[in-house]
């Protein structure tokens, strides 16, 4: 192209348009359209990759030696035992499975609690048989009464802790409890967001109670923020702030004799981003549970495919080699530490060969 035809190629009719294609502009729209997008999830997405491969990186190693069993794990029964469904048959059964095992205390369903607090007199007819059944079987095992309900804070229906009325009731309900013959009583209430401040008040009125009567406080708790504020995160994008922050945590495990992190619906879709997870769970969780707590990993003893599960990442093997990689690399010592299987009417025998194998030893 020489100087004059350059020079045509800007002049008036180029400013009118009449001899310019109009085809590559619209190419260069979408060139950076799909940039732009391509940028953005990049962004997103990094943080996600980042993270995965911390969990793949934190399944590696190999455990220490010891890091097995202390005798102090725990089994979520469900309701069939306190409603008249099981029998002395299903008691010696129970006992045969758990001979040799680390299981000290069964977390036995014997709510739901109402909305406000109260207890059900219907809810556990047979608690008195299962509790002398169980001690004329297993020696040394502790029975809890395992109590809960759904919070209201994300919906309107449900169980309000903000009302001391309701606090109350869930204390009474626990003194009836023990009257019963209960040796403890453990507490799942869902969702509980972090920072609650009138959970730590009921924790309080809890252990008063149960000190008193000798007898266990322990709770299901909450994953622990995978990252620093993740809850907060969650809660502003989703409603649902579904970890608590470790501080939060560690206020929760001040308060009571026993903790079980419920360390399994985690989302993660292969069993070594799963038990990477498990490993950090433990980690975190050791850092900041006293001595003087028992605190245990929950181990999923179940096979449903559901929202936030899924059941081939998320086995007995993984999360065992998770907990004891956890316990290995933050306090391979601690005496006051444990698993807990969830839940026994799901469970396979290739979930109970696992935990014996792989935990028991």
């Amino acid at each position: 192209m020489n100087e004059e035809t350059a020079g045509e190629a800007t002049g008036p009719e180029a400013a009118d348009g009449e001899n310019l294609p109009q085809g590559p502009r619209p190419r260069r729209w979408r060139r950076r359209i799909v940039i732009i997008v391509a940028t953005v999830l990049m962004l997103l997405l990094l943080p996600v990759l980042t993270a995965e491969t911390a969990l793949r990186l934190n399944y590696t190693g190999d455990p220490a030696q010891g890091t097995q069993t202390r005798n102090r794990d725990a089994l979520w029964l469900g309701h069939a035992w306190v409603d008249g469904r099981k029998t002395d048959k299903d008691v010696k059964a129970l006992a045969h499975r758990l001979q040799g095992t680390g299981i000290r205390d069964l977390y036995v369903h014997s709510g739901p609690l109402e909305h406000d607090g109260t207890l059900p007199e219907s809810a556990c007819p047979k608690a008195r048989w299962l509790i002398k059944a169980v001690h004329r079987e297993l020696p040394g095992i502790r029975v809890q009464a395992w109590l809960g309900d759904k919070l209201a804070g994300e919906t309107p229906d449900g169980l309000h802790l903000e009302r001391a009325a309701t606090r109350t009731a869930v204390v009474a309900s626990t003194r009836r409890i023990l009257a019963a013959g209960f040796e403890g009583a453990h507490f799942d209430l869902e969702p509980l967001h972090s920072g609650d401040s009138d959970y730590l008040s009921l924790l309080d009125d809890l252990r008063a109670l149960t000190h008193a009567h000798h007898a266990l406080l322990s709770v299901a708790a909450h994953q622990i923020d995978p990252l620093p504020a993740f809850h907060s995160l969650a809660g502003l994008t989703t409603g649902h702030p579904k970890w608590w922050s470790q501080a939060y945590f560690g206020q929760v495990a001040r308060r009571v004799d026993q903790i079980a992190v419920m360390s399994y619906d985690t989302a993660q879709p292969l069993q070594s981003l799963y038990g990477g997870y498990v490993a950090q769970q433990t980690s975190l969780a050791l850092e900041v549970a006293p001595d003087t707590t028992d605190l245990l990993m929950g181990l999923p003893f179940y096979h449903t495919d559901k929202m936030g599960h899924w059941a081939a990442a998320e086995t007995v093997p993984a999360a065992v080699r998770g907990v004891r990689l956890g316990l290995s690399r933050t306090d391979a010592d601690r005496a006051r530490f444990g698993v807990a299987l969830y839940v026994d009417f799901a469970a396979t025998d290739a979930d109970w060969r696992a935990y014996r194998k792989d935990w028991v030893g």
